[in-house]
């Protein structure tokens, strides 16, 4: 799948140092537990790589069937560029227009504004603040995580009023 900027791919063995190297940096993780790298590896989660240079940017989560949970981790020299929103877009589009998607939902920490203002952006709203009793939590985490959803109805009514998603092929 491409995007204007973007190619994404399912995760592969291939991609294993450089989810390492993306996992490694702190501020990237400011916000998450760490899985093991091999959780990663699939069809749920694609590697985003920039067309122009073939970088490793980050990756993108799509998993789920009618109800899909979307997430992104990307370096931290991608942030602000628009490249999460960019992905996210692209398969949220994907998914409503041919992969049979109901529902596209998305958490993180209540904290995490910049994450929170990508999933506005793609066209999430917030739905819910909630609380988990994590055994050891990260900080920030007193405040709640957040939910923001949209759904397919939701999206279409959007595209009905002249919204284009950014261009993908």
């Amino acid at each position: 799948m491409e995007t204007q900027r973007l190619t994404l791919r399912p995760l592969a063995e291939s991609d294993v140092d450089s989810l390492r190297a993306l996992h490694a940096d702190p501020e990237v993780m400011r916000y998450l537990d760490p899985a093991p790298v091999e959780h990663y590896l699939g069809d749920s989660f694609l590697a985003a790589r920039e067309k122009d240079s073939g970088r490793f940017v980050g990756w993108f989560e799509f998993k789920g069937t009618d109800e899909v949970e979307l997430g992104y981790r990307l370096h931290r020299e991608f942030w602000g560029l628009g490249y999460a929103t960019e992905g996210g877009k692209a398969l949220i589009e994907r998914g409503f227009a041919t992969g049979g998607v109901r529902r596209v939902v998305a958490t993180t920490m209540f904290v995490n504004a910049g994450s929170r203002r990508v999933m506005e952006k793609c066209g999430l709203r917030h739905v819910r603040t909630f609380h988990v009793d994590f055994p050891d939590p990260l900080p920030g985490a007193e405040y709640g995580e957040v939910e923001y959803a949209l759904t397919k109805e939701e999206w279409q009514r959007v595209q009905g009023e002249g919204h284009v998603a950014d261009g993908i092929a």
